[in-house]
């Protein structure tokens, strides 16, 4: 039987009968607004990092342009997978193309 299921002989209907709500003293009344003024701004660690797009330029080679967005050119896959639908053969991209570069 699962934490939740009636128990033998119990007799009420939805098992949440006698559950009441109570908030905490510090919480403040419910009837004022939050006050949020010292919240400041910053990057969540859940939410997902904004893409940037590079245009790629004559000359441009997928490791050329991970060495300059990222520092290693060892990282171009990243940006290859994340353009998988533009890009058939990562050594051959083309000038014009506008590739999403995923946050490192």
């Amino acid at each position: 039987m699962g934490v939740f299921d009636n128990k033998e002989g119990d007799t009420k209907s939805g098992g949440f009968s006698d559950v009441t709500s109570s908030s905490s003293a510090s919480a403040g009344s419910s009837d004022a607004p939050a006050d949020f003024s010292d919240v400041t701004s910053g990057s969540s660690s859940t939410a997902p990092a904004a893409a940037q797009t590079y245009t790629v330029k004559s000359g441009d080679s997928l490791s050329k342009i991970a060495k300059h967005v990222y520092g290693n050119a060892s990282d171009w896959h990243k940006i290859y997978d994340a353009n998988r639908d533009k890009i058939k053969n990562p050594d051959l991209i083309q000038p014009g193309w506008v590739l999403t570069i995923p946050s490192a």
